[in-house]
């Protein structure tokens, strides 16, 4: 497992409809041996929600990681520019 993590930021921008959201993932250890993966999501500017997601392998926190980009990237999120 690699004890480094690895971020990733997004946003979809839409100034006519007033949109501009974010999307932030990560995935990190716990303290107990375990990988997380991170989840951030709201508009831009503000806190926003998170959920942590828990697994037994970095394979599985990665495909879930890539599984959501995927998904984000077909409604429009892109890195910042």
């Amino acid at each position: 497992m690699t004890r480094e993590p690895r971020h990733l930021y997004i946003e979809r921008r839409e100034p006519d409809k007033n949109m501009a959201r974010f999307y932030a993932l990560s995935i990190e250890p716990t303290l107990f041996g375990e990988t997380s993966l991170v989840r951030g999501w709201g508009r831009i500017g503000c806190r926003g929600q998170q959920k942590i997601h828990v697994f037994d392998s970095e394979a599985k926190a990665v495909d879930l990681l890539l599984t959501l980009l995927r998904k984000k990237r077909a409604r429009g999120y892109r890195p910042p520019s």
